[in-house]
């Protein structure tokens, strides 16, 4: 790795830092404003005022804004997540319990979309305005244009309900077994493909595209290279940081749409954790799910700006 490169990856990983910095500014901001008392929701509305008075004391809510985002910064320099006001549990300990959920769920769809995404976008490309790639980008554009709810909710009407062939429900237990796998993962990972893929299809076609229209891929093909050396010796070596970002674009959908999903099928995820912790007003587990989520995405982005930079053999010479 050469001088250059390395300055150009620190300055990535360190613009990254920054604006995790700032996305913890904005998330306790936010998540300050909420409407309601997070010790008066915790205590209940039977509390007596004395009461409520105590436990935002013992939580810390009396003190100024300023001081309590350092404290919180503090303590989650030294892995400290706080306490969940709903349930008297360390945060640590209950998205521990949760994320290992989660992180299943994003890994089986992203096993299963990625390879058919970028195939289906490179035969799209090098069948450019044939009837296939219409009919790639036809069926791409229509489910980009449909929300993951409405997909949901007709898997369900239509695999559960009518069917019978899937459970509605997704309790992500023990896996013993293919049903068992099926059960668990089967309808949440079937809505999630449908959007991921339809987006890194069409990311993955741009970025081929773009290849094939360059003057070197023209100059091999005038000296008579047959297409598939075409595609895998010139243009997928150069589109490898295109796709890379397509692929960590796409998966960072995952992030937010995983919030629906889980919630649709009661998947014991970290996303449904973090709706309940809204819906109860608690501030430090909302708080810690959606600086993880936060952090995801901008690990997926990294991910992508590093691929698109070791790819780049002026930067990696």
């Amino acid at each position: 790795m050469n001088r250059g490169m390395a300055i150009l990856i620190t300055q990535r990983v360190g613009a990254a830092l920054l604006t995790l910095l700032l996305v913890s500014a904005i998330i306790f901001v936010i998540t300050n404003l909420l409407p309601g008392d997070a010790a008066q929701a915790a205590l209940g509305q039977s509390a007596t005022p004395e009461t409520v008075a105590a436990l935002r004391h013992q939580l810390g809510l009396d003190q100024p804004a300023w001081l309590r985002y350092v404290h919180w910064l503090n303590a989650l320099a030294h892995g400290d997540f706080g306490m969940s006001s709903s349930s008297n549990l360390p945060v640590a300990q209950l998205i521990e319990s949760r994320l290992p959920k989660s992180l299943q769920l994003t890994w089986i769809t992203a096993l299963v979309s990625v390879p058919i995404a970028v195939t289906g976008g490179i035969v799209a490309a090098v069948n450019r305005d044939s009837w296939i790639d219409r009919v790639i980008s036809l069926g791409t554009l229509s489910l980009i244009a449909t929300p993951e709810f409405l997909i949901a909710t007709v898997a369900v009407l239509v695999l559960a309900v009518k069917l019978h062939w899937l459970s509605a429900l997704s309790y992500g237990g023990e896996i013993d077994s293919l049903h068992d796998l099926l059960r668990a993962y089967a309808m949440p990972v079937m809505t999630l493909c449908a959007v991921v893929i339809a987006q890194m299809a069409r990311m993955t076609r741009a970025a081929v595209l773009e290849q094939l229209n360059a003057s070197y891929v023209e100059m091999a093909l005038l000296k008579g290279a047959r297409p598939a050396r075409l595609i895998l010796r010139h243009a997928l070596p150069n589109a490898i940081g295109p796709i890379a970002n397509a692929i960590a674009l796409s998966l960072s959908y995952l992030l937010g749409g995983v919030i629906v999903v889980e919630t649709i099928f009661n998947y014991p995820g970290l996303a449904s954790l973090m709706v309940d912790a809204v819906s109860n007003r608690d501030l430090a587990l909302v708080q810690a799910c959606t600086l993880l989520f936060c952090s995801g995405y901008l690990l997926l982005v990294l991910f992508a700006d590093l691929c698109a930079i070791l790819s780049n053999p002026r930067l990696r010479t």
